[in-house]
């Protein structure tokens, strides 16, 4: 087990490590020793396979979800007038968008290569100066006590990624203790992975990809329905001139109901204020495409 570092006297020497960041948020809460931990049933962990993903997660998602969320939650940002926490933060496809309106942003994430990309990302955008970037696990925060943000983001199924009930819970209650009372957790649901059909080496997408290259995603579709996952095995094949690469790897991510996580939601000191259907305010229903849960820290 990996053991995480919470007191000054812990600290390791590393070059380059700032003591106060820009947020409050207190910058040697953010080093380990090794990986952040994870469960320690690693056959199903919902954080493997992100890490050889990162080269090709914006490449895919500039062709799938694009844009559509991102006006949502700019507004939820500036409606919370305070600092931004975004969990599952991966390259910054919502995150620099979101720091452009954020008076402070704080995204975390365990995937060291997602967190390169969106360094970059922020570096090119002159957004640094108000932001911090943490390696972490999102169950755990490692931020000081009395540190907090007026809003958390859990985007894009990200909490789907939480394979069981145990890590679901924690994350929530350690949402909870970064919120201030009436602070707000903004959830973002993937409805359609039970509805998933399976299918054996689809060819997906195609496309260049930066440098000269080219990549085709071909894709396999698993149903676990014992365990309410659905697994996506990638295998990314990339050329450049008549160099070829593959790269594969899974993803596996949960199926979670409204009533699921509105329980979870009560349970972990949250009131829900909105359940929508899409990014645009329009009602719940359970054959919406998209489901939004909209809540405050009581």
């Amino acid at each position: 087990m990996v053991r995480l570092l919470r007191r000054e006297r812990d600290l390791p020497v590393a070059a380059g490590v700032r003591r106060r960041d820009s947020c409050g948020a207190s910058s040697e809460l953010f080093l380990y020793y090794g990986s952040p931990a994870m469960t320690s049933d690693s056959s199903a962990a919902g954080w493997e396979g992100w890490d050889a993903y990162a080269p090709f997660y914006d490449w895919e998602n500039r062709r799938t979800i694009g844009r559509r969320d991102v006006r949502f939650w700019t507004d939820l940002a500036r409606r919370a007038e305070g600092p931004v926490l975004e969990l599952g933060c991966g390259t910054g496809r919502l995150s620099v968008p979101v720091a452009r309106v954020a008076p402070r942003f704080v995204g975390i994430d365990r995937s060291a290569p997602m967190l390169r990309r969106l360094r970059s990302r922020l570096r090119r955008a002159r957004l640094t100066a108000r932001t911090a970037i943490v390696r972490g696990d999102i169950r755990a925060l490692p931020f000081r006590r009395r540190w907090r943000c007026r809003l958390v983001m859990a985007p894009y199924g990200m909490l789907q990624s939480l394979l069981s009930d145990e890590d679901l819970t924690a994350t929530l209650e350690a949402a909870a203790g970064v919120l201030p009372r009436g602070g707000t957790l903004g959830i973002d649901l993937v409805p359609e992975l039970p509805r998933w059909q399976e299918y054996h080496r689809r060819v997906g997408l195609r496309g260049p990809l930066s440098g000269g290259r080219r990549v085709t995603l071909i894709e396999s579709v698993r149903q676990v329905r014992e365990h309410a996952l659905t697994v996506f095995d990638q295998e990314f094949v990339e050329w450049h001139g008549s160099r070829r690469t593959v790269h594969r790897f899974s993803l596996a991510f949960r199926t979670l109901t409204v009533p699921q996580v509105a329980e979870r939601l009560e349970q972990a000191g949250f009131r829900v204020d909105a359940v929508l259907g899409d990014y645009a305010g329009e009602e719940w229903s359970p054959d919406a495409s998209v489901w939004v849960i909209v809540a405050r820290r009581r």
